[in-house]
């Protein structure tokens, strides 16, 4: 059963600046991560789920509600964090705790001393005085405090500590295990590997691919550096081979190339009429896939960079 149904939903704000026929579901126990840099069109999505703003074309549902007709029992059935954070002038994080509490009908706290504690959060402060990541981490205990089913997270760890965000990592993990239905909207490659069932990237405001995370893991890709033993066998190697080589160093006489299982045995075979000093298998990644997506000559670079970085 889909909790999250978003139907081909469009809001153009000229430019090409918005969101174009956007569709995707969220399975009940689901972590979907919808990825994408800054700009293109994650928090517009979810201001649409949210009931913040209302689609030109499209629909979306949460729990078979309508996202725009519905949307104040949605703000207050489903845990959210927002990308911005605002919060009421002149509250200490207590006073804005309390707040939300009541908002919730919320009794019991104990959970909501448990999220301080876990994310080690001072909350007598006001919250104007708080860093950033003191914003965040309040935020974080609100969007959980009142432990809801459903929870939408946009850039949810922008502003932590790496200590913080691998922690934050964990805490999905174990509310993914008690049958939460998550979108996780993030940038970071890490965050969404990590945690997700399902990724979809967003473009320019569209969604280009929607992957499961465990085919992607087990990807027949994969990518090979090369060294050769001399420059005269790195020179027959790219005279002869039918491979195309997306990286090329001949100045420390390596290559690096992509293949599938199916084509590694020709690889060998071409390899056996020249004299190398090492071949590596460098793993397939979440980021290698979504540079596919965005940027082949930014892929590219990246991997003459982090070759660079093997090599020295």
């Amino acid at each position: 059963m889909s909790v999250i149904e978003v139907k081909h939903v469009t809001k153009d704000y000229g430019y090409g600046r918005g969101i174009f026929d956007v569709s995707f579901e969220i399975a009940e126990g689901e972590v979907f991560g919808f990825l994408g840099p800054n700009g293109a069109g994650k928090t517009t999505t979810i201001r649409h789920l949210m009931g913040f703003s209302k689609a030109q074309e499209g629909e979306l549902y949460i729990n078979g509600k309508d996202c725009w007709k519905s949307a104040d029992i949605i703000k207050r059935d489903v845990g959210y964090l927002p990308g911005e954070m605002a919060f009421p002038k002149g509250m200490t994080g207590n006073n804005f705790i309390q707040f939300m509490a009541e908002e919730r009908q919320i009794i019991d706290m104990s959970r909501t001393d448990y999220l301080k504690e876990l994310f080690e959060l001072d909350t007598s402060m006001e919250i104007k005085e708080m860093s950033l990541g003191s914003r965040r981490k309040l935020a974080l205990v609100t969007a959980f405090m009142h432990d809801p089913k459903v929870l939408i997270l946009d850039e949810p760890t922008s502003g932590l500590d790496p200590i913080m965000q691998e922690r934050f990592i964990q805490f999905i993990l174990a509310e993914k295990k008690k049958g939460k239905t998550i979108l996780l909207s993030s940038h970071i490659f890490s965050e969404v590997d990590a945690t997700c069932d399902r990724i979809a990237i967003i473009k320019e405001g569209e969604v280009v691919s929607t992957i499961e995370a465990a085919k992607l893991k087990n990807s027949t890709n994969k990518a090979f550096k090369i060294e050769f033993a001399t420059n005269k066998d790195y020179q027959q190697f790219l005279s002869l081979t039918q491979f195309k080589i997306p990286v090329e160093r001949p100045d420390q006489n390596q290559v690096k190339l992509n293949l599938t299982d199916e084509t590694m045995q020709n690889l060998f075979i071409e390899l056996s009429n020249v004299n190398i000093n090492f071949i590596s298998e460098i793993k397939f990644t979440l980021e290698d896939y979504f540079m596919d997506f965005y940027d082949r000559k930014k892929s590219v670079a990246a991997g003459e960079e982090n070759l660079e970085h093997a090599i020295h």
